[in-house]
């Protein structure tokens, strides 16, 4: 389990170029069973499905994969047509070749492009507009498609070892390295990239087209939900914190059950960029959120379920994540 909520950061960014194409950013909020107010909140964070669903449809809704960041309409079945075209790959080098390819074929601003030296493998961005610059969502976008949707075919969180962006963070920095599980990301470099270890290009694609078409249902919500065995020490921790959040365990219980001292554990989160006390926080932000989205639950329940003794301690702690109370939360939804 890894996190399931969303900096409103890219709520913002999906919605950028809605009012251009006559479409009410308000509604498709509410549609999507959003709070209008959360936009304003420059610390909020949404529930994973919600976003996912607010882009997949404003991207129906545009009738542009694109969201309108691209020179050009990049027509809705873009996505599902460039899944069939790789499927067939037998390793994962293959596919991103054939991904790249794909995009290649589109005059919309930016084309992906493997490139393989030394060690190295990375899916550099070529930019072809000089105006591509004021819109870093749509770099985002294919970075962060081409390495989820890599990570489905080979069924693994595939290791980066650094993303590069070459604009400086709109959002903050430890919001894209959630975007990028945990892995480290630079900004304002030469260009774009995603650098990974080139022996992964070997490892054998598993999905097949049964599969995909289970794939297809909701393709942005599976790749930003969708979990792997994992044997980061940030995804252990968040594991035992999730199944313990009736008796919120402590770093010494937690090390116990790993059988590391609790003063290893702290190195090796902190290696990966993370504490324990972030970890118990986002499990908890997380699961509020969650079930916040479900009718029936009171915020009494919510807050036990999130690990709280106290309802006033948990409000508290929820506008401090988000901006506003549990109870303005679902009032906007």
């Amino acid at each position: 389990m890894y996190d399931l909520s969303i900096s409103v950061y890219f709520a913002r960014a999906v919605l950028k170029n809605a009012v251009a194409h006559g479409l009410d950013p308000v509604s498709l909020l509410r549609k999507n069973r959003i709070s209008p107010r959360l936009l304003l909140e420059d610390n909020a964070r949404i529930s994973i499905e919600r976003y996912a669903d607010l882009q997949v449809s404003t991207m129906l809704a545009m009738g542009d994969e694109a969201l309108g960041y691209a020179t050009r309409r990049m027509p809705v079945g873009c996505w599902t047509m460039m899944c069939h075209a790789v499927i067939g790959c037998e390793t994962l080098g293959q596919a991103l070749s054939r991904y790249c390819r794909f995009y290649q074929l589109f005059e919309f601003g930016i084309h992906p492009c493997l490139e393989e030296e030394g060690e190295q493998a990375r899916i550099r961005l070529i930019q072809l507009d000089d105006n591509i610059d004021s819109v870093p969502y749509l770099s985002e976008m294919v970075l962060f498609n081409a390495h989820r949707f890599a990570s489905w075919l080979v069924q693994e969180h595939l290791p980066i070892q650094i993303v590069e962006l070459n604009y400086a963070p709109l959002a903050q920095p430890i919001d894209y390295r959630h975007m990028f599980l945990a892995n480290p990301v630079e900004f304002e470099r030469p260009q774009s990239q995603l650098v990974l270890s080139r022996a992964l290009l070997d490892k054998r694609v598993t999905q097949n087209d049964t599969s995909l078409r289970h794939f297809l249902r909701h393709p942005v919500l599976i790749m930003l939900t969708q979990d792997y065995a994992s044997n980061s020490w940030t995804s252990r921790v968040r594991d035992i914190v999730w199944r313990k959040l009736g008796d919120m365990p402590e770093l010494n219980d937690v090390a116990a059950k790993l059988e590391v001292h609790p003063q290893t554990l702290r190195r090796r989160l902190s290696s990966e960029g993370t504490t324990f006390k972030e970890i118990k926080n986002q499990v908890r932000r997380d699961t509020a959120l969650h079930f916040l989205g479900k009718q029936g639950l009171s915020i009494e329940e919510i807050a036990y379920r999130a690990g709280f003794s106290e309802s006033s301690a948990f409000i508290r702690a929820f506008k401090g994540w988000t901006g506003v109370t549990p109870y303005t939360y679902r009032k906007g939804l």
